[in-house]
């Protein structure tokens, strides 16, 4: 796992525990609603962790009860967490979304990572967690705090 913090952030004892405390609305890029893919799963997990989910993926209407938008760019609510489940090469374009979009973080899943553009959202002040996955860095906290999901 990498983590970059916006320059002037003050780092903190587990800044992973701080996002998945903090933030509660998580954008899906790429979340299929083929439940054995990998990224129905993590956002399963997450949605019945307490957190809201917004699937984005062009290829679907509805996954897990919500519905999907085409774009980052299209979600009309607030997003806090991008979750990128895109190769690495995908990710340049999700990151300028995320970027118009208000992003709090930007999380690469597991194997994911592209140092430019986590370079580039780190400069525009956004958190980014790449190569980690989300599930299993909140079921650590989950059991080592407790409730993760606990504003």
């Amino acid at each position: 796992m990498k983590l970059l913090l916006p320059n002037g952030t003050a780092s903190s004892a587990d800044p992973i525990f701080d996002i998945l405390s903090r933030y509660k609305t998580i954008a899906v890029v790429g979340l299929s609603s083929n439940p054995t893919r990998p990224s129905y799963g993590v956002t399963e997990y997450m949605q019945s962790a307490g957190y809201q989910i917004i699937p984005v993926n062009p290829n679907e209407t509805d996954v897990l009860g919500e519905p999907s938008y085409a774009s980052l760019d299209e979600v009309p609510q607030k997003i806090e967490i991008v979750n990128i489940f895109r190769r690495p090469e995908e990710t340049p374009p999700v990151v300028d979304a995320a970027i118009r979009a208000g992003a709090k973080v930007i999380w690469m899943q597991l194997g994911i990572t592209n140092p430019p553009a986590a370079e580039k959202a780190q400069a525009a002040g956004i958190t980014v967690v790449m190569d980690a996955c989300i599930l299993v860095e909140h079921k650590k906290r989950r059991q080592k705090h407790g409730n993760v999901s606990s504003p």
